[in-house]
């Protein structure tokens, strides 16, 4: 009987010793924390429609994660990054998030780039309590839902559209002192719709009317049927909130019909691709919100675009500047949590204050967007210009 008392006694110890081992590497392999590495996944249009904003994104973090490395890395392990391609498709980034979060069993995700891919994307995160951060998500309900609860493990690091389209308003009726404004939304995206509203709301305070209202679907190529509407008004500003391959054809074929009235926007005009398809010619009189400017003169900037045109021999825009601000904030969260645990990664993140990057400084809010400047460029003879930044 003691022999079998014995038996038992080491058959239980060892199946104890088995199940706490298999439990920890579960622990380790959930925190995205694995032997001398942190992986942290990446969900960005890499193809399709908006690629150029995923790739220059990915480009920034990648800059940004060597940089990291090279300098010890964070607490004291190598950040690996898993990057995977959501081809600028909804349901497509939905499933990367979901593989990021279960099968590769990342710390956080950095991604996607567009307010429709980052929110298709969430459920998973949110479902599997992994951290998402958007650099580029500007949608006012991407961390706050419809009953005005914020998403717990969602963030973002980029100003809401709502902010773009008061700040245009501003700049239409204060600036520019035109009060007679056209608008052509793209009636297929929630990017364009949000700016669109808080547009024509702040506008009306300032006393501006809106003359003509119309609306295009994303892939059209022929717009001057809406366009030669807008000129037979008294219009004296158009706003175009939309994405670069659309609004290249409509600023281009504006200016075939003569209609040369100023041209406003949002950050979906930054692409090198604008000029390419809008020609550098239409490209004046031409203004739009966005997060960083190439002519910022602070050392900080200045050692990024340096670093960034030695790498990839060529001048950083905005999404470059953006990603890189995305992989040091991360990086910065992990520091400040103290260990590779998601959990303690969220509670970092969103109690960030005063965080320096280069497109600002910034601190979170209580619905877990940041408090930070924009800058408002003119775009002349293609290319964009430093015109004023605005602190918040």
């Amino acid at each position: 009987m003691k022999k079998r008392f014995y038996v038992v006694m080491i058959l239980l110890l060892t199946f104890s010793l088995t199940v706490g081992c298999t439990q920890n590497s579960n622990s380790a392999s959930a925190s995205g924390s694995e032997g001398d590495t942190l992986k942290v996944g990446l969900n960005y249009e890499l193809s399709g429609d908006v690629a150029t904003y995923g790739q220059s994104l990915t480009s920034g973090i990648e800059l940004a994660i060597e940089e990291i490395n090279a300098a010890d890395g964070v607490l004291g392990k190598q950040i690996e990054i898993v990057k995977v391609d959501n081809k600028s498709d909804t349901a497509e980034a939905a499933n990367v998030s979901t593989r990021l979060a279960t099968r590769d069993k990342v710390i956080a995700i950095l991604g996607p780039a567009t307010s429709g891919n980052t929110k298709a994307a969430s459920p998973a995160a949110i479902q599997n309590k992994v951290p998402l951060i958007s650099g580029s998500a500007t949608a006012d309900d991407v961390t706050v839902d419809s009953n005005g609860k914020v998403r717990e493990y969602i963030f973002k690091t980029c100003f809401s559209d709502s902010f773009q389209g008061v700040i245009m308003a501003d700049f239409a009726a204060k600036d520019l002192e035109l009060k007679k404004a056209a608008i052509l939304m793209d009636n297929t995206s929630d990017y364009s719709k949000g700016l669109v509203k808080s547009f024509k709301e702040t506008y009306g305070k300032h006393g501006g009317k809106v003359v003509a209202e119309e609306a295009y679907q994303a892939k059209d190529t022929d717009y001057k049927p809406v366009l030669t509407t807008i000129k037979g008004t008294d219009a004296e500003v158009l706003f175009v909130p939309g994405y670069y391959e659309e609004v290249g054809l409509i600023i281009k074929q504006a200016r075939e019909l003569g209609l040369d009235i100023p041209v406003l926007g949002g950050d979906g005009f930054d692409s090198p691709k604008l000029a390419e398809i809008a020609g550098k010619d239409a490209l004046n009189k031409v203004y739009y919100t966005n997060h960083y400017s190439p002519e910022d003169d602070a050392e900080e900037v200045v050692k990024f675009r340096e670093a960034f045109n030695k790498k990839h021999s060529k001048e950083a825009d905005a999404f470059n500047a953006l990603g890189y601000d995305l992989a040091y904030l991360l990086a910065n969260a992990i520091e400040r949590a103290g260990e590779a645990n998601p959990e303690k990664v969220k509670e970092a993140l969103a109690s960030t204050v005063d965080f320096k990057g280069i497109t600002g400084t910034l601190s979170m809010d209580e619905n877990h967007n940041p408090v930070k400047a924009v800058t408002i460029l003119e775009v002349k003879d293609g290319a964009p210009t430093f015109l004023k930044k605005l602190e918040p």
